[in-house]
């Protein structure tokens, strides 16, 4: 059996004293594809805020471990040097920051922390010509500031740009599709499938069936006010586009 990545038991989280997650429980294991649905307000997004050490997160209860570390004791960081990686929904510009540099810091202090050598120039730029064919991303916006004046396609792309180069072990992509037009899309997910290896897992966080067209699931979650209420495999995402999720919430009134 696959090992496990990601093992979430009974995670309790609150904003500002509001409890949001209400006791979630996820297994994800090596080569594994986890989407995540539910209606705005669900705890999605708070899901993924948590898991990636997001100070505006309270954790009141629970575990997570990533490989059998615990991730709730530790920094944002660390988080990511242990191999976890979030793509946000909405990527922030940093003017001044060019991507080159950016990437670079990000890939060395990756490389320090599991004791390898930092690359050298040559080196690193080598690898960023592989990973940026991965989602076709345009050596004039690799060699700009991160993300300024990126159009929202370009932005998603650069997130899957950025997973390539740092190779997680488990990737959680919070709705990496809003905003994309079909082409945007198409090659998003196609990078996201390229990464995928018998040794990583991805969750994919969506309110569409369409994201999962591409990238197809293992197994679908669906999330409502702060608990997995519901898990199946890819049929149920097609459930939920043909129904909406009103039948969710007239379950679990």
């Amino acid at each position: 059996m696959n090992e496990i990545l990601l093992d979430v038991r009974d995670l309790r989280a609150s904003v500002e004293g509001k409890e949001i997650l209400q006791g979630i429980n996820l297994t994800v294991r090596e080569g594994e594809v986890h989407a995540i649905m539910g209606p705005n307000g669900s705890g999605k997004s708070t899901l993924s805020g948590v898991l990636a050490g997001h100070p505006a997160y309270t954790v009141t209860g629970g575990s997570a471990t990533l490989h059998g570390v615990d991730l709730l004791g530790l920094p944002p960081e660390t988080r990511s040097h242990q191999g976890l990686f979030l793509s946000f929904q909405y990527p922030v510009e940093i003017p001044g920051v060019s991507m080159v540099n950016f990437m670079r810091a990000a890939v060395n202090a990756k490389r320090k922390f599991q004791g390898e050598t930092p690359l050298t120039a040559s080196e690193f730029l080598k690898l960023m010509r592989e990973k940026r064919q991965i989602v076709e991303l345009d050596n004039k916006l690799a060699s700009r500031s991160v993300n300024e004046g990126f159009s929202g396609g370009e932005k998603k792309r650069n997130e899957i740009f950025q997973m390539a180069m740092l190779e997680p072990r488990v990737a959680i992509l919070d709705e990496t599709d809003s905003g994309l037009d079909i082409d945007a899309l198409r090659i998003v997910a196609g990078g996201v499938n390229k990464l995928k290896t018998e040794n990583n897992a991805t969750i994919v966080i969506t309110h569409y069936q369409r994201l999962l067209d591409y990238i197809r699931p293992d197994y679908v979650h669906i999330l409502y006010k702060g608990r997995i209420v519901m898990t199946g495999g890819p049929e149920l995402a097609l459930e939920l586009e043909e129904k909406g999720y009103d039948w969710i919430k007239e379950e679990h009134k």
